[in-house]
């Protein structure tokens, strides 16, 4: 399954508040930059997830976001930088860009 059209423009809208953004697609998904950081990636399934790191990581998992993670072939479960996107900000483009600028300050 691959992103449409409507969910990469959705993602793009979401966070013009930024700025310019850049997209790289990425199996099946879509990265966002931000001046050339990724701040969040779109899965496949159309869910967004932001970049966390350092203090930003705790701020993440206070607010009950969940961590993607994936289980590689040998069975390993591997943690990725990245949490769900909170459900308030797909309804509201000034929170989502104030979360993206938050995660960008620590990238």
């Amino acid at each position: 399954m691959s992103l449409t059209s409507e969910e990469i423009e959705f993602a793009k809208d979401l966070f013009s508040g930024l700025g310019p953004i850049t997209t790289r697609r990425m199996m099946g998904g879509l990265c966002l930059y931000s001046e050339g950081t990724i701040f969040a990636i779109v899965m496949a399934d159309g869910s967004i997830w932001i970049k966390g790191a350092g203090d930003f990581i705790t701020q993440l998992e206070e607010m009950g976001q969940d961590r993607w993670s994936h289980t590689r072939k040998d069975g390993k479960e591997v943690q990725m930088p990245y949490w769900s996107l909170p459900g308030a900000c797909l309804d509201d483009p000034d929170e989502a860009c104030t979360l993206a600028r938050q995660a960008l300050r620590y990238l």
